[in-house]
């Protein structure tokens, strides 16, 4: 990636750039089975429509917080990068009721948390393909419904400054810059060298280290992620097999 790249945001337009059909993100959940490979450009593709659902849907502008109660999941990679995208701080598990805009998975105990917020609110489903909710949770807009009709497109109504706060995880505050420069220098210690790298993660998403080895630093590095919720319901053989056929080169869990 390029050095000048400052924000997360900015290390996904240089990824598009460069290679635009690789894969950036491949997901697995072994409660269910499921698996979906998102290459750098159809995972872009939902980080502007997300973006824009924000910006002029959801309303929201520069320093806003956006609180994502949501686990390891490519649905949530994209809110990460659509909130860069946009220069709202992502508050990863944070105060709903310090929030502007709070995004909920489909727990029972994330929605009934998530109702502290007084802004909007928006529900993920998690459901494979990014299926919607077969009943939206009240109070909640199901945002496999309103994601499809944003634009394709995302242009930010103000320039993201990379000084200002971007993200909240585990109590830390980081600006965009400090996201991007981190990754880029923690990627070696990963296993992360450079375009061709392939992580799997099984680290939530809850800590610095769990958003970086499964999202920013294989970003970072031109790599991809092989991301990985319920890992622990994985045989050995079975991991075994899925790092042999995902070609991983480096594994975090």
């Amino acid at each position: 990636m390029n050095a000048t790249d400052r924000t997360p945001a900015d290390l996904l337009s240089s990824a598009l750039a460069a290679d635009p059909g690789r894969p950036l993100v491949t997901f697995y959940d072994d409660a269910t089975g499921e698996r979906v490979e998102l290459s750098v450009a159809t995972f872009a593709n939902w980080v502007a429509k997300t973006a824009n659902l924000l910006q002029d849907e959801l309303s929201v502008e520069p320093g806003d917080r956006v609180t994502l109660l949501l686990p390891a999941h490519w649905q949530t990679a994209v809110w990460l990068l659509a909130c860069a995208s946009v220069g709202v701080i992502a508050d990863v598990g944070g105060d709903p009721s310090a929030a502007d805009v709070v995004v909920s998975g489909p727990e029972p105990e994330s929605l009934e948390a998530a109702r502290a917020c007084s802004g909007p609110r928006v529900a993920l489903a998690l459901r494979p393909l990014g299926g919607r909710f077969p009943q939206p949770p009240e109070g909640f807009a199901d945002y496999a419904v309103e994601v499809p009709g944003q634009g394709d497109r995302f242009v930010p109504y103000a320039p993201v400054d990379p000084e200002e706060p971007a993200l909240i995880v585990a109590g830390r505050e980081f600006s965009g810059a400090e996201v991007a420069e981190r990754a880029r220098a923690e990627a070696p210690d990963l296993g992360l060298t450079g375009p061709g790298s392939r992580i799997l993660s099984g680290l939530p998403y809850d800590t610095w280290e769990g958003l970086n080895a499964g999202l920013y630093a294989p970003l970072a590095t031109g790599g991809s992620v092989v991301l990985c919720r319920h890992l622990d319901r994985l045989g050995a053989d079975a991991l075994d097999k899925r790092v042999e056929s995902e070609r991983v080169t480096a594994i975090s869990r």
